[in-house]
């Protein structure tokens, strides 16, 4: 697998995404005291050349909790005992919050004020008039 498919029309090349190992503190039997199996996914997305400018946008907005110190979205497995069950996790985790991050919002349906409430504003703003009116000076 050398590209992340996101979405039919976003695809991530595996070499734009920077995986680091440790040893996890998750199950494993005596694995976890000898092997890295836990993996955090760095993916920069910022200087990435399959996401454009408002795709960019988009996510530093939505996952801007995600982000570390340098700008950078990172995400950790640990949950499997193995090295490549977590590292698919991690993909896994990424592809959604991409999906999620750059979905757009729904169209706010247009409505109208009931007649009620068009009835209530201009009864509202008769009655300041009449307060207005009867503060005025006679011009007698």
């Amino acid at each position: 697998m050398e590209t992340l498919y996101v979405s039919p029309t976003l695809s991530i090349p595996l070499s734009e995404l920077r995986f680091k190992f440790r040893r996890s503190s998750g199950p494993g039997g005596q694995n976890v005291n000898r092997l890295n199996t836990a993996v955090e996914l760095q993916f920069d997305f910022v200087h990435s050349a399959v996401l454009s400018d408002e795709q960019r946008q988009q996510i530093a907005e939505k996952l801007a909790a995600r982000l570390n110190s340098t700008g950078t979205l990172s995400i950790q497995s640990e949950r499997f005992r193995t090295q490549g069950r977590n590292r698919a996790d991690c993909l896994n985790k990424l592809a959604a919050l991409l999906v999620e991050a750059l979905k757009k919002p729904p169209e706010r349906e247009k409505t109208k004020p009931s007649r009620a409430a068009q009835a209530h504003r201009l009864d509202s703003k008769r009655r300041h008039s009449e307060k207005k009116k009867s503060r005025r000076t006679p011009l007698d």
